[in-house]
Formats: C-alpha cells, structure tokens, sequence
C-alpha cells in the first residue's frame, strides 16, 4: 500500500496527487513538489489515504517536504510579483494593439521564468510582445495560447445552476461534450441554455451521460407498439429518468394515454420481441 496525497497549485486548479509515506500531512498545509518549472509549493486539499501499489502507476511522484518559513515567505512574494506582471503585460497588449485576452500569470519559484497564458480567436504574433517582456523583467518568458474553457476555470463564476461552475470546484479534466448528449437527455437545443460561461456546452451534460445511454437501450422508442395489460399501444413519451413511458390507445372513436412504469411492461415485451424492435 502506498500513502498518497492530492495537492493544487493554484485556486480552483488541476488536482495531483502525490506520494507521502511517512510524512503527516493535513489539509491547508503547504509542501514542496517537483513540477515541470522545477520546485515548487502546493497546498494539500484533502487528508492523505492510501491506494494499492498496483495503482500507484509510474508517474506518481513523492512530496519533497513540507514548506519551510522562507519558502512560505517567497511564496507569498511571488503571487505578488505574478500580480504585478500581469498588470504590466496587459498594458503592453494593449500599447502593441494584440488582439488576445491575457488570462493568468504564473512565476517559477526561483523566478528564473514566467509563463503568461492568454486565449485568441486568431492567430497572433507576439514576437515583439516577447521581446518587450523579455527587457521588463530579465527572465525567460513564455507564451500558452489555451481554450475558453481552461479560461473559464481560471477566472471563476457562477453557473446557471446558482452554483460555482464545476470546472473550478472539482473538475480536474475536461471531457468531450456533445449536442447528442443533450439531445439523449430530451433537452431544447438552445445554445442560451445549454452553453456555460466560456461559450461551450456545459460540463454537466457528460455527468449522467451513461445512465441516460442505459434507459436508451432498456426503454422503447416513441412511436414502436408495446404490449401492455390494457392490449397493444403506440408509445407516444418516454421519460428517461422516471423510465416511465406513455402509451397512446387508438380506436375508432377515442385516444386514451395511459401511463406505465417500465418495469411493469418489461415482461410483456422482451427485446427480441418484434413488435418493440
């Protein structure tokens, strides 16, 4: 069994999850990790726990240590600086006219370099923005053009829901959504309702994305005939999460519509029955 413990760089940012045998962490403290921008502090956000060794995958790196005072205290200067530095990057887009949307700042913990991740809808050339950088602050500079939904998790908000948006709460990856998926779940194609704050369809939709894929398969489709203690009928409705469906009785003076929990018409009509294929 390996001791592990997951730990973000940044509010509302990715979770990495670490090796901490030995080590007594909780949550709020501050620990040094080896990052891809060399050393670095990270804040534990949940109690450390233990995972079997055939999980622990290659890529699982240990804590180095838990933060020192004046790695606190250089800490606390560099989200400073990063706050300075974006300040004065933004001015310089606007002076050199760039159309791109500066989105956040981030200083290596030696201050030796600093990446500026910024959105665009077209292509930029920001040769001369990395020049003018470059003389500002006398570090290595870098640029990372990334999507409106890693921009959306970095700024923050509020979702339709009323809640903080997901992306900033607890999701660490973004998966593939798509309009089938609001379509399976019986929503109105409306871009207003269905698109979050960075313009893409809301995370949301992929949550329950394989609970609504297993009624698909189980339910019948509007419009086959079922078999149903009152005789056979046409489906007119299916309310996936109720899996109830509405069964439409034609005859040549009346419709009637009655309603049936699915269960109850199951073992009236298998699924190699050809009347609900």
């Amino acid at each position: 069994m390996t001791k592990v413990v997951n730990c973000r760089f940044r509010e509302a940012g990715r979770v990495y999850r670490y090796k901490c045998d030995g080590m007594s962490l909780g949550i709020g403290d501050m620990v040094m990790v080896n990052t891809n921008l060399g050393e670095d502090i990270a804040h534990v956000i949940e109690p450390p726990y233990v995972i079997p060794d055939d999980r622990e995958g290659d890529d699982l790196i240990p804590v180095l240590r838990k933060a020192s005072e004046a790695e606190k205290a250089i800490y606390s200067s560099k989200v400073v600086h990063e706050k300075e530095a974006f300040a004065k990057r933004q001015k310089f887009i606007e002076d050199l006219g760039l159309d791109m949307n500066l989105c956040d700042t981030v200083f290596a913990f030696d201050g030796k370099k600093i990446v500026f991740y910024f959105t665009a809808d077209n292509r930029v050339d920001f040769r001369e923005l990395v020049k003018v950088l470059a003389a500002e602050f006398r570090v290595r500079i870098e640029l990372r053009q990334i999507g409106s939904r890693d921009e959306a998790k970095l700024v923050g908000g509020i979702g339709i829901c009323g809640r903080e948006m997901c992306c900033c709460t607890f999701l660490n990856h973004f998966a593939p959504v798509t309009l089938r998926m609001a379509r399976d779940q019986g929503l109105a194609l409306n871009p207003g309702k269905l698109n979050g704050a960075c313009g893409r369809l809301m995370c949301c939709l992929q949550f329950e994305k394989e609970a609504y894929e297993e009624s698909i398969k189980r339910l019948p489709k509007v419009g086959k005939k079922v078999r149903t203690p009152l005789g056979t009928g046409i489906v007119s409705d299916v309310e996936l999460i109720s899996e109830t469906v509405s069964v439409k009785f034609t005859n040549d003076e009346t419709t009637e519509i009655e309603k049936y929990k699915w269960e109850e018409l199951a073992p009236l009509n298998p699924k190699n029955d050809d009347d609900q294929q």
